[in-house]
Order: C-alpha cells, then sequence, then structure tokens
C-alpha cells in the first residue's frame, strides 16, 4: 500500500493518503456480486455504497425513482458550498444472458492480472476505487467539497442522471467539476457524441396476404422509413464539421430492429422499428427529425389513411443523452491532466453521463479504468493495472484536496 503526504497549507499538518489496492479488488469483487442489471433494481448495492460513505464521514443523499425500485445516491464531504468535484459513476451492468461466460458472472475471479466479471470495467471498478479512497478522501478535504455521484439506469437511457440532475437544482447544489470514471483506459477524454434512442411505431390494417391492397401493411411502411433513414445516412456524412475530431467524424444513424408480423399470409397491422442516432452537433439531430416528421406527413401517412383512416405512425422517444462538447476552458481536463500526467485530451464516439453534468453547468471530462473494448461482453475484465493507475489519480486527488 503507497503514501502520499501533502502539507495542508492552513495548519500544516500532515495529511497520508493511502493507496489501496487491496482494499479496492476486495471491493470490486462485492460490487460485481449485485446483480444490478438494468431491467432489475440496484437498492441493495446503493445501500452498500450508502453504508461505506457514511462510515467515512460522508453526508448521504437516496433519491428513488418512480418505481421505488432503484436509486441515485449522491454524497458529500466537506463544506457544503458551491464549486465541488463529483465523482461519478452508474450502478447498473447489461444483462448477462445468451453471453458465453466461463464462469458465473457475478463472482469476480483473478487470472493474469486481470478482474472478471459482470461490471468490472463498466463501470464498478472506478466506483469501488472511489470507495476505497474514501476515508483518505474525509481526510484530506478542506475548502472544496468531494460528492461521489452513483446513478441508475445509464445503460438505457441515463436516465438516473438525468433524474439526479434535476435533484441537485432542486436543492440548490451546484457541483463545478464531473469525472466520470467510464472505462477509457485511463485517457481523459473531453468530448463524445449525443446518443438518441427512438422506436417507431406504425399502425395499419390487418388481411389476407392475398388482397394486399385491402390492407396497411405495417412493416412495409416501416421498410420505406428505413430507407429514409438510409437516405438521411448519406447526407448526414456530407454535414460533417470540417474541424470534428470524432471517429467517424459526422452523426450516424443505425437501425437495431424491426419488429412486426404473426404469419406468412397476413397483412401485417403493427410493427416496430428500433433506430438510434448519434450526433456530432445537435443541429444535426433537429435536422433528422424535422426530415422525418415531414416524410410521415406528407408521403407514408396520406397512403396508408387512403386506405385506412386510423392508420398511424408514432415517433416514440425511448431517450435523448446529449454529447459532451469539447470546450476551450475545461477545469476538469485541466484537473485531471494534473493528476495523471497527460499532456492533451482525446474524444469518443460511445456515450456516457457527462453530457448531462456538462449541461448543468459543470464542467466535465472522462477517465477511468478499462478498456470499453471488454465492455457489454462475456468474460468482461479490467486490469488491475488499470486499477492501480485510477487509485494514483484519485490519491494525487486527494493531496491536491488537502493542499
Amino acid at each position: 500500500m503507497a503514501t502520499l503526504s501533502r502539507w495542508n497549507s492552513c495548519d500544516r499538518e500532515a495529511v497520508t493518503v493511502t493507496h489501496p489496492l487491496a482494499e479496492t479488488q476486495a471491493l470490486l469483487a462485492e460490487l460485481i456480486s449485485f446483480p444490478t442489471v438494468s431491467t432489475d433494481g440496484n437498492l441493495d448495492m446503493i445501500a452498500f455504497l450508502g453504508n461505506r460513505l457514511e462510515s467515512a464521514g460522508a453526508r448521504v443523499d437516496f433519491f428513488h425513482d418512480e418505481t421505488g425500485t432503484k436509486a441515485n445516491l449522491f454524497a458529500t464531504l466537506g463544506p457544503e458550498v458551491d464549486g465541488g468535484i463529483v465523482l461519478s459513476g452508474h450502478t447498473d451492468v447489461v444483462p448477462v444472458a445468451d453471453q458465453a461466460w466461463s464462469t458465473d458472472p457475478f463472482v469476480m475471479r483473478e487470472a493474469d492480472g486481470r478482474l472478471y466479471g459482470r461490471g468490472s470495467c463498466d463501470m464498478k471498478g472506478y466506483i469501488a476505487a472511489c470507495l476505497a479512497m474514501a476515508p483518505s478522501f474525509a481526510e484530506a478535504v478542506r475548502d472544496r467539497p468531494l460528492h461521489f455521484a452513483f446513478t441508475y439506469d445509464e445503460e438505457t437511457g441515463c436516465f438516473g442522471a438525468r433524474a439526479l440532475v434535476e435533484s441537485l437544482k432542486a436543492r440548490g447544489i451546484r457541483p463545478g467539476v464531473a469525472i466520470i470514471g467510464e472505462p477509457t483506459s485511463m485517457r481523459i477524454i473531453e468530448g463524445h457524441k449525443g446518443c438518441y434512442e427512438y422506436s417507431t411505431h406504425f399502425h395499419g390494417l390487418a388481411g389476407h396476404g392475398s388482397s394486399p391492397g385491402r390492407g396497411v401493411n405495417a412493416v412495409e411502411y416501416a421498410a420505406r422509413y428505413v430507407m429514409r433513414l438510409l437516405d438521411l445516412k448519406d447526407q448526414l456524412r456530407a454535414r460533417a464539421p470540417a474541424d470534428s475530431r470524432f471517429e467517424p467524424p459526422w452523426t450516424t444513424i443505425s437501425t437495431g430492429g424491426l419488429h412486426g408480423g404473426v404469419a406468412h399470409n397476413v397483412i401485417v397491422e403493427h410493427a416496430r422499428l428500433d433506430w438510434e442516432m448519434r450526433p456530432v452537433v445537435p443541429e444535426d439531430a433537429d435536422f433528422v427529425k424535422a426530415d422525418l416528421s415531414s416524410y410521415v406527413e406528407d408521403v407514408l401517412l396520406p397512403a396508408m389513411r387512403a386506405v385506412h383512416p386510423d392508420a398511424d405512425v408514432v415517433l416514440e422517444t425511448i431517450g435523448e443523452v446529449q454529447g459532451l462538447v469539447p470546450t476551450t476552458s475545461n477545469e476538469a481536463k485541466d484537473i485531471v491532466m494534473e493528476l495523471t500526467g497527460a499532456n492533451g485530451a482525446g474524444t469518443v464516439p460511445f456515450g456516457t453521463e457527462a453530457g448531462i453534468f456538462q449541461d448543468m453547468g459543470m464542467s466535465a471530462v472522462v477517465c477511468g479504468p478499462g478498456s470499453i473494448d471488454q465492455a457489454h461482453k462475456a468474460d468482461e475484465f479490467v486490469e488491475i493495472d488499470q486499477l492501480d493507475q485510477c487509485l494514483g489519480m484519485l490519491t494525487r486527488l486527494a493531496g491536491r484536496l488537502s493542499a
């Protein structure tokens, strides 16, 4: 266990900050044992986190969702003032069903310098490191508060983070910096695309397959909608900003699934198309939605309703999570560069909760242990060396808080 000593500038009292790798691994094993799949609850894990943080001296608040089966946790060390630093992570994980795991995904396994288990890198490794460092943070914190924000339902649309931000606004809590510990291999990320997810529902008229003109085939109209999405994909390539730092540099659209039909010889009455887009800039999202709305109103609905007046096309918004926009001035980036020794920051195509915190008025970056290449897969793992690097960053953060 390494230590780092800093002198407090006010009282010149030495503050010793520990680097608890073994404890972090033990905590990660505990966290993995909670099967916090997004479709289920997270209350047991949230209670565990709350107890540990309260034991370290933090003031802990829980914010439940409408179902009462999930909750956000927001905890604070230090004074109740604005401008604090938030360490944020989501507690939910993706399902393990239909994945070929070598061992129980909810029992941590160590092998070859890696820690295996669902959520090990996405993102319970970071949460475990924050939890292990909490006593040291409590000793180190002085004039600037340190907050912990652990959320639900990031994987299904960042619903927890959006609810948490509203809760903080209602209470007048205004942190200044957010460090989101998604797996970036400890690279600093200052920008990512948004993630907008939709389901478009087509309501037609059933009938016998031998008389297609007497029905409205929902799947066929959904297919026309897909063709429109493909056309928009080409248009979005041409709209890529010249200075875009993303890969690919343009806004992307992806169709996730088309569902409908009951038999070969039955005209499909109802269909659902699942799709998403990842905007480089918000204006692209507005462009896509406006184009689709016009296409539905001017082309699809007139044709459908010529046969069946009650035919309809309904766009359901599953989630619209704003991107993290790179900014010229970013205190979060400056702090994490100082803590890690990095001399720059990059961008990624995948989404996180960072843009939600940025939209609240905080500076935000993403930096955490593990690789996104391991997330959502069977035999997900985080390398122990990555946890060690994360603890090094957090240890230096504690030293910074005490200075």
